[in-house]
């Protein structure tokens, strides 16, 4: 078990920021909440699977809700509500430890993301606890059934939530994913368009057959240290979070249009436009996405699909997070192959274009690169 630096903390939050494929929520966000708990004097410890015992309880925390922006009109519906002080996240882990009456030990990262991967980092330090180096997605993902818990039949429910209102809501034992998702979606929508989650309670015993991927935080700090450094060498930071994160270059060029998108049932849906630059002048790649990049189509073709990775970066490394591209931004899009837990038989029945109206086949980026 270590102590993260600041720096650690921000390489570990650009990494996932990338790594997922443009939902995940805002790093900067991230970043603050992470920053308020050092500056309290809170330290932020990264536990392996192998440093903590098999009895030992934990939770995903996260946020569930929509990113997209939110108009004047959404905002002036709930001025009349006072934002709780103490954060959400943290509310709805407590919450969800006096239903259980155990004392939980650790937290998980439900999903890659800026947002969503700092909360149980912040939420862990705030409580005196590790963060386990480890997630449940390995990328970032819409729906609350598209996890490694619900690949290895880990229950979602209990769950404890709560809103920046500090209104909290348990739901109880025997709820399934895909019911959870309506439920919380709901709840997040009620909200203003997100609500703090506490979910998936289990002993660490329960998650070493697969039903979380581990090592996933080092990883994600991996390829944000690999961009991080390419900045100040004056390299090519694109080119090295490839590289740092096992992918490739799929596209480089410059947004046609403002991205299209729409704010529906608790979802971003939207899609983005770029054309070519030097190696691809004279081609065109169409981006689908639903809160993270699902679809991708090069000159009208499917080319990268779920469960593979679809990352849209400024020239600068710096993640593109749906809906923020503007027409004649430059762009560079990596594709990364999903962690092996999406490619089993299970894996793939469950997060494939299919799910998204898309009737395309799953082609493996891994069978792109080369060996």
């Amino acid at each position: 078990m270590r102590e993260l630096t600041e720096p650690e903390v921000e390489d570990i939050l650009l990494g996932c920021s990338i790594l997922g494929t443009g939902g995940g929520g805002d790093p900067a966000r991230g970043l603050a909440l992470i920053r308020s708990e050092l500056d309290a004097g809170r330290k932020v410890r990264l536990a392996s699977m192998d440093e903590l015992p098999d009895d030992a309880w934990g939770a995903a925390v996260y946020y569930t809700g929509s990113t997209a922006p939110r108009t004047r009109e959404q905002e002036a519906a709930f001025a009349r509500l006072k934002v709780t002080e103490e954060p959400e996240a943290y509310r709805a882990f407590r919450a969800l430890e006096r239903h259980l009456g155990v004392e939980l030990a650790f937290t998980v990262s439900v999903e890659y993301g800026g947002m969503n991967t700092a909360v149980p980092m912040a939420v862990a330090a705030r409580a005196g606890l590790p963060v386990l180096d480890a997630d449940a997605a390995g990328r970032a993902v819409p729906d609350l059934q598209f996890s490694t818990y619900y690949l290895k039949y880990r229950p979602i429910s209990p769950m404890g939530l709560c809103n920046r209102f500090g209104e909290e809501a348990l739901l109880g034992t025997g709820i399934g994913d895909f019911r959870a998702e309506d439920l919380v979606r709901s709840l997040a929508v009620a909200s203003g368009g997100m609500i703090a989650t506490a979910d998936h309670p289990a002993r660490l015993a329960d998650l070493r057959d697969g039903a979380v991927i581990p090592g996933a935080l080092t990883l994600a700090g991996q390829v944000g240290r690999a961009v991080r450094e390419a900045r100040e060498q004056g390299g090519d930071p694109a080119t090295a979070a490839a590289a740092a994160g096992g992918g490739l270059e799929v596209f480089h060029g410059r947004a046609v249009t403002d991205p299209t998108w729409e704010d529906r049932g608790g979802f971003l849906y939207g899609e983005m436009e770029l054309e070519g630059l030097g190696a691809y002048r004279g081609s065109r790649y169409r981006i689908w996405y639903k809160n993270e990049n699902a679809v991708a189509w090069l000159d009208g073709e499917p080319d990268v699909s779920v469960p593979d990775l679809i990352c849209v970066l400024r020239p600068d490394g710096e993640p593109v997070m749906n809906p923020r591209l503007r027409q004649g931004e430059e762009f560079r899009v990596l594709a990364f192959p999903a962690p092996r837990e999406w490619l089993t038989p299970r894996g793939l029945e469950i997060l494939v274009p299919s799910f998204f109206g898309f009737d395309i086949p799953y082609r493996p980026v891994r069978e792109r690169m080369k060996p």
